[in-house]
């Protein structure tokens, strides 16, 4: 049930914006192991006066999503986004990902708590 937002600045993507999109969604399944159709990821760009960078290309991912991912689950996920983000032209060192983890408890379902419903895959990978 991650949900995530790509943020940089605006004019480089193009008209490849549904592109990347679904490339950090291809990292995220392949890295958390979540399935295909667990799809909440979002871009926001910024004009380059609103956006202090060190690259034009700089890409910055923050991700929600519930405790419990193992340490070689994350290292999968950024090697996944920095690879898929190569096709972009955007180097690895212009990419951050920040993961913010949230306990099941705190995040509202359809209503519910998340540590109340079965989200249907592994949280522990």
């Amino acid at each position: 049930m991650p949900t995530t937002r790509i943020e940089t600045r605006r004019g480089w993507i193009g008209n490849r914006r549904t592109e990347l999109l679904e490339a950090v969604q291809r990292a995220l399944v392949f890295g958390l192991k979540i399935p295909e159709t667990d799809r909440a990821v979002r871009l926001i760009e910024y004009e380059p006066e609103d956006f202090i960078c060190a690259s034009e290309r700089a890409v910055e991912i923050e991700i929600a999503l519930f405790v419990g991912r193992s340490i070689e689950a994350k290292r999968r996920l950024y090697r996944a986004i920095v690879d898929e983000l190569q096709a972009f032209g955007v180097k690895p060192s212009d990419v951050k990902v920040v993961l913010h983890e949230v306990a099941r408890e705190n995040w509202g379902l359809g209503g519910l708590p998340g540590s109340e419903i079965d989200v249907g895959f592994k949280i522990d990978v």
